[in-house]
């Protein structure tokens, strides 16, 4: 690499940009996490099929090596684009629900053994899973495995899987070349309405233009915005792990919302 330049760090790991010897400019995620860059590498190659995102340059066991995205002000026309290529993302589907590779939200662990169903996905690999690590009061804990209970009943029309970023925060969009990029992958076959909560969860620019676009592109089921808060639960459990009970509000809101649907 002919030079680098330091970004600093996140979840414990060295960020840089860096120009290689042909000229090529790279983002360099340093560290020992072997594990999770080969899932985020394999991550970016199965949605790359379908959709924006950064070439992997190199993959080893302390760096992830991928081309630099040259970041631009997001805009209405932009945001349209982007919301048809999520659909198409998510329509070009999964072989199941779950993942071959091991699955990794930030530093966490995710299950991506198959199964059955979308509903029984969501509650055994990735709702019930963080609900153990959380460390919430015995009464919130109650609270959602009674909305896991509920999870078949409330889940909507079944749906074969789709191909999903799986943790689609506005974060994880960089605007580019007209359109959104996606960064920092969970990805695996799931729910595409989990890929639209996240975005609403924390926001993203002219997101009403996206799901517009979206929409057109392919209509969503009947009650999707009602069962938003379905699709919030995994996220959240997962920043109250993280960050602690700063999200444990609006993580038993959510929950009250599933047990009312």
């Amino acid at each position: 690499m002919r030079s680098t330049e330091d970004l600093g760090a996140s979840h414990g790991w060295r960020l840089q940009r860096g120009v290689l010897d042909d000229g090529r400019e790279v983002f360099v995620k340093t560290g020992t996490a072997s594990d999770v860059f080969a899932s985020e590498a394999a991550g970016l190659r199965w949605l790359g099929e379908v959709i924006d995102v950064p070439e992997v340059v190199e993959v080893g066991p302390d760096r992830l090596v991928l081309s630099w995205v040259h970041a631009e002000s997001p805009s209405p026309a932009a945001a349209e684009r982007f919301g048809r290529s999520l659909a198409r993302l998510h329509r070009a589907g999964a072989p199941g629900f779950g993942a071959p590779w091991p699955g990794f939200i930030a530093t966490l662990p995710m299950d991506n053994a198959p199964a059955d169903d979308w509903p029984e996905f969501y509650a055994a690999r990735r709702v019930l899973p963080f609900l153990r690590m959380a460390r919430l009061p015995a009464s919130d804990v109650t609270l959602v495995e009674r909305a896991v209970e509920r999870f078949s009943e409330v889940a909507g029309p079944a749906e074969p899987p789709a191909r999903i970023h799986g943790d689609l925060w506005s974060g994880n969009v960089l605007w580019s070349g007209g359109s959104g990029v996606l960064i920092d992958p969970a990805a695996h076959g799931g729910h595409r309405e989990t890929d639209l909560a996240m975005l609403e969860l924390f926001g993203l620019p002219y997101l009403d233009r996206v799901l517009g676009a979206y929409q057109e592109e392919w209509s969503l089921a009947a009650g999707w915005r009602e069962r938003v808060p379905l699709h919030r639960l995994h996220p959240l459990l997962v920043h109250v792990v993280l960050f602690g009970g700063a999200y444990r509000d609006g993580l038993m809101n959510a929950v009250r919302r599933v047990l009312a649907l």
